[in-house]
């Protein structure tokens, strides 16, 4: 499906409400992350069909092993730095 102005409308206005409230109430999110499901969103509305469900396959194996990579590289390099003694 190819997204037209009406569409790529409405998904960065809910990106941007959904952004808001988390921002009002403190929690911290990825603003890629709200954006690309607001576009899945839109794309799921027309038909489920319109929405390439591999490639959004995809994005969630890489928000679900962000986190976890992440934790993993920061405990490394703190690791290094202890061992250079640069703590």
């Amino acid at each position: 499906m190819e997204l037209k102005y009406v569409h790529g409308f409405a998904a960065e206005t809910s990106a941007a409400l959904v952004i808001q409230a988390a921002t009002h109430v403190g929690a911290p999110i990825s603003t890629t992350h709200v954006i690309s499901s607001a576009i899945m969103g839109v794309g799921s509305s027309r038909r489920l069909s319109a929405v390439r469900w591999k490639i959004v396959g995809n994005i969630i194996w890489a928000w679900v092993l962000t986190l976890p990579l992440a934790a993993l590289v920061g405990a490394l390099s703190y690791d290094l730095m202890r061992w250079f003694g640069l703590q």
